[in-house]
């Protein structure tokens, strides 16, 4: 069965993306399309990327990157949950990204995003990353505001209509991940 990994791309004390998670993980796992895993980055304590050889070559000599290699390589797609910061990614999820090459590629992605815009400007960059890393993401994402959709900034209360996007983006991610699998055959 196709596995799609919902990563958590936020790693600070007190972040709003562990209700957002766990909202996404709680609606795809009433699904019975694909398995799905939440990926907290928390879980995996990256340092700075520190391996000798670029993560083109595959070459890992860390155990973290190790683990975190074996645990991408796992999905056949993923969501992507994450905050923007100054107008961009977060510094850890680019960090986790940056660890690998090939884990990534001829999968599926998608965004949900949150923050003061809802986190486009953050998603239009990891457009940019997983075209680079040979990625397909889908055009459908869902983009929380931090005005509307969190009381205080703080107590995730999404509005009705980012569950229909949410299923938009999991039915896209689905797709593209299960006509990508001939590509990862080998």
């Amino acid at each position: 069965m196709t596995r799609i990994g919902i990563i958590l791309g936020s790693t600070r004390p007190g972040r709003n993306g562990e209700a957002v998670a766990h909202w996404v993980h709680g609606l795809a796992t009433a699904r019975t399309d694909a398995e799905y895993e939440l990926v907290d980055l928390v879980d995996y304590k990256l340092p700075l990327l520190d391996e000798v050889y670029p993560p083109a070559m595959g070459q890992y000599s860390q155990p973290h990157t190790q683990e975190w290699a074996a645990k991408i390589a796992s999905f056949d797609g993923f969501v992507i949950v994450t905050p923007e910061y100054n107008h961009s990614v977060p510094g850890a999820l680019k960090n986790a990204i940056d660890f690998l090459a090939a884990e990534w590629a001829n999968k599926s992605v998608g965004f949900v995003s949150y923050g003061s815009t809802g986190g486009t400007r953050a998603v239009e960059h990891l457009r940019l990353i997983a075209g680079e890393l040979q990625m397909a993401d889908v055009r459908s994402q869902v983009a929380l505001s931090l005005f509307t959709d969190f009381e205080n900034f703080s107590v995730f209360k999404p509005a009705d209509l980012h569950r229909e996007s949410l299923t938009t983006t999991l039915d896209q991610i689905v797709a593209w991940s299960n006509a990508l699998a001939p590509l990862r055959v080998g």
